[in-house]
């Protein structure tokens, strides 16, 4: 009998803790909403956005033959839907170009003697392959290993274009730039610095802030002459050079590890980093007028860093994605790093080559301490 009045009252102590546990719950909007929203964005990212069969692998075409069975090949590759032609250049060094500066991902090459190549049964073109992702990389490698019978006659007829059977089995040869070894550690070591950065850059100087006020600190300092922006920009400062030994910390282990090479020049990627690091602060200054504890600020920057590694193209070719889902990544800091980190340090890229990206991460740095600014005021006030 005692001892089921003692589970009684035990039980009533849970349902109370219970209780109170949901009703704080309810109060706290911000973690209810978190609750909510994490698992719904997991759900929409992994089964909407996430897409491992690459297609739309925007390429160059350089048809130096000009012939019927020229324009056969590249429609034909068209049809494949694993590229899509976003240039015509007249040369090959135009192709090149347009691979150092991250405008396309592939080139192919048609030569004039195309028709004589395939008469003598020869390789009938070439792909110029970035290599840098290694899973473009190998849906272009597979579409190059096909023979010309295949996408041209998908239901085993060949097109009428009197070419024999010899020269209907030729295929391409190829060429794979920066990473023609095809390591993946080449093309992670990169992009983790785009997502460390993205989590410590955030997450300090969110909770920097939020400290000082859940200590109450932050009224003593308002009784100083200091101004609002002064504050935060004292506050993100050191944290710029938490963010530059970090990258050189993963770009030396990187190197001296995994031995991935770095072709761009240490000025361009300084400069490249600070751009990042900037933004990122901003974006862990604006979590900071919305969380109200340090708890709240850290949900909110795996609130970021989930997309940032799931749609910026560090994990997963960025053009598999469907265009809802790239809209969203081009917003993300990190995915504009993420093409200014791997362009620099894998193809050689200059930023005036990626000059795109180097400006957004520009305009947002200074479009974010703005917003901060007035947000931080107006909590203030």
């Amino acid at each position: 009998m005692r001892g089921g009045n003692e589970v009684c009252q035990s039980y009533r102590r849970i349902r109370a803790i219970v209780i109170k546990e949901l009703r704080q719950l309810r109060r706290d909007r911000l973690t209810f909403g978190m609750v909510v929203m994490i698992p719904l964005i997991q759900l929409l990212l992994f089964g909407y956005a996430i897409n491992t069969d690459v297609r739309n692998i925007p390429i160059a075409v350089v048809d130096q033959s000009q012939s019927a069975i020229g324009r056969h090949i590249i429609e034909a590759i068209r049809n494949t839907q694993v590229v899509e032609i976003r240039q015509r250049n007249h040369n090959v060094h135009q192709a090149e170009d347009a691979i150092t500066r991250g405008d396309i991902r592939a080139a192919l090459i048609l030569p004039p003697d195309l028709s004589r190549r395939l008469a003598l049964g020869k390789p009938a073109g070439q792909w110029l392959i970035d290599g840098s992702d290694t899973l473009i990389a190998a849906a272009i490698i597979r579409l190059a290993e096909l023979p010309l019978n295949s996408p041209l006659a998908p239901h085993g007829q060949p097109p009428a274009l009197g070419l024999s059977p010899q020269a209907m089995s030729a295929n391409f040869t190829m060429t794979l730039y920066y990473n023609p070894e095809q390591r993946a550690a080449v093309n992670t070591v990169p992009g983790l610095i785009a997502v460390i950065l993205t989590m410590t850059m955030i997450l300090f100087t969110s909770a920097a802030i939020v400290r000082e006020r859940e200590r109450g600190n932050l009224e003593l300092l308002f009784t100083t002459p200091i101004r609002p922006l002064e504050l935060m920009l004292g506050k993100i400062l050191p944290y710029i050079l938490v963010g530059l030994i970090q990258t050189g910390i993963i770009l030396g282990l990187g190197h001296g590890i995994f031995d991935v090479p770095n072709h761009g020049q240490p000025a361009q990627l300084l400069i490249a980093t600070l751009l990042f690091i900037a933004a990122s602060l901003t974006l862990g200054l604006l979590i900071s007028t919305l969380a109200r504890t340090q708890l709240q600020a850290m949900q909110m920057t795996i609130f970021v860093l989930l997309p940032t590694i799931l749609l910026s193209g560090f994990m997963f070719p960025f053009e598999a994605m469907p265009p809802p889902a790239q809209w969203l990544a081009e917003l993300l800091p990190g995915t504009h790093f993420m093409r200014l980190v791997r362009g620099i340090v894998l193809r050689g890229a200059s930023l005036g080559d990626l000059a795109g990206d180097a400006l957004w991460l520009l305009g947002f740095t200074l479009a974010g301490v703005v917003l901060a600014a007035a947000r931080f005021r107006k909590r203030l006030d």
